[in-house]
This record gives C-alpha cells, sequence and structure tokens, in this order.
C-alpha cells in the first residue's frame, strides 16, 4: 500500500487532486444529508437565511472555490500548502455542483424532476476526477504503441477521430456514453452511429425535416428509458432524496 501511495499518488504530485476529489465528494454527500434532515423537518439544521433572502449554499460555495483556486496559483499546488487549497476547492465544489440545477433552470428546482441534475453533474465530474486520477488518458491515446505515439500524425488524427465521435455522441443526447467513450472510442463511435435523443441538439437541428427517422428515434428512447428509468431513478432517489410532484420553496 506505501509503494503503491508513493509511486502513484504523491511521485506523480497527484495528491491535491486526491485531496480535491475525496472532499469534493464528502461534501456533496454531507451536504445532501444535511438538506434531506431540513426538508423532513428532522434535527437541528435550519435553513440559512440573511435580511429575509434565503442564502443557498452555493453562495459560500463559490467563495471556497475561488479562495481554493487562487491559493492553488500562489502556492504552485506544491506540500501541503497546495493540498490544502485543493481540499477549499474541493469543499466548494461540492457545494455549487450540488445545486447546479438552480443555476441551470435560475429557479429554485432543488427537490424536483430538473433537480436531478445536480446529482448528474456531481456523478459525472467525480468519474472524471476518477479517471484522470487513474492515469486513464483520454480518446484511445493509450491504446497506442510507443512507435505509434512517436508518429505525430497518427497521433493526431486518432485523437481527433475519437474526439469526433464522443462529441457527436454529446449532440445526441448521450452524456454518459460521451464520457465513457472519451476511456473506450468503441463505445463513442457506437453512440455517434446510433439515433439521437429527443430533445437533444441533433434531434432539433438534424431530424426537424425528417419525421420517420425522428420517430423511430423517439420509440426507440420510450424503450430505453422504460428498461433503465426505473434503476437510474432509484440511484439518483439514494443520492439525492426523491423529487416533489410539483416545484415548492424549500
Amino acid at each position: 500500500m506505501e509503494e503503491w501511495w508513493y509511486r502513484d499518488i504523491v511521485d506523480p504530485g497527484k495528491l491535491p487532486l486526491l485531496a480535491a476529489l475525496v472532499s469534493f465528494v464528502m461534501t456533496f454527500l454531507v451536504t445532501r444529508t444535511v438538506t434531506r434532515l431540513i426538508r423532513a423537518g428532522h434535527g437541528p439544521f435550519r435553513n440559512v437565511s440573511a435580511g429575509g433572502v434565503h442564502i443557498h449554499h452555493a453562495v459560500p460555495g463559490v467563495v471556497l472555490m475561488v479562495a481554493g483556486g487562487f491559493a492553488g496559483i500562489a502556492t504552485g499546488q506544491a506540500g501541503w500548502p497546495g493540498v490544502l487549497a485543493a481540499v477549499l476547492f474541493g469543499v466548494g465544489a461540492g457545494l455549487v455542483l450540488d445545486e447546479f440545477a438552480l443555476i441551470l433552470y435560475l429557479a429554485d428546482v432543488y427537490w424536483t424532476e430538473q433537480g436531478r441534475r445536480s446529482v448528474e453533474a456531481v456523478v459525472l465530474t467525480t468519474a472524471l476526477l476518477v479517471m484522470v486520477l487513474a492515469g486513464v488518458v483520454p480518446f484511445g491515446v493509450d491504446a497506442l504503441s510507443e512507435e505509434e505515439r512517436r508518429q505525430r500524425g497518427v497521433l493526431a488524427g486518432t485523437v481527433l477521430l475519437n474526439f469526433a465521435a464522443a462529441l457527436v455522441s454529446l449532440a445526441k443526447g448521450k452524456l454518459w456514453t460521451a464520457v465513457a467513450g472519451a476511456v473506450v472510442p468503441l463505445i463513442a463511435f457506437t453512440g455517434a452511429v446510433r439515433l439521437a435523443r429527443p430533445g437533444s441538439f441533433w434531434d432539433r437541428r438534424l431530424y426537424r425535416n425528417r419525421p420517420r427517422t425522428r420517430e423511430r428515434a423517439r420509440r426507440r428512447a420510450r424503450r430505453h428509458d422504460r428498461r433503465w428509468s426505473p434503476v437510474t431513478g432509484r440511484l439518483q432517489d439514494l443520492l439525492g432524496g426523491t423529487p416533489d410532484d410539483e416545484l415548492r420553496p424549500r
């Protein structure tokens, strides 16, 4: 364990990233626990207000992110000062992304269906940080041999091709396919050639004059959602709480 710690974390300079990741995840879990207790009316916790204005926890989150970011730049991420700066940034990011949906929709949708976007943003960010921490090189570059890496044309072409496939998957409304495809290019190519999700950028721009294709895409999306929505919904409820049937003040 000690050998792994120094070889994979300390020597490559990944300790600040690990500290930021752990503090980010722990802050989100603690924040969701507290807000669910407030919602249920249990415990000593209450919403914070000043002058009749509810102070969302994204506000101190932004302050901590700014403080941690500038502190990290000032310390050069060196030594324990850099680790403490990373912790500040991770805590702030956890508070901000916990209310990502409020920022996205500019409304208090914390306990609504739209509020699940916050949970998705946190899970996505965590997955990306874990991949970076694990040393995964995106877009299939780590699959190239040393000789291929020395050939810059092959390297650039591989990166651009895999990046394009992930970008098309994203345009088709397949966020998780795009993220997984950044690591496993075959997944990105599969998402790129399949039909787009209804309401996605690809659907709005390229299917508007193709009603048959749009209808096929909708039928496929309905079948997919019937199969997987209950599973993903339960996981999101476990992490973020069950949404209200209608928007209401917290």
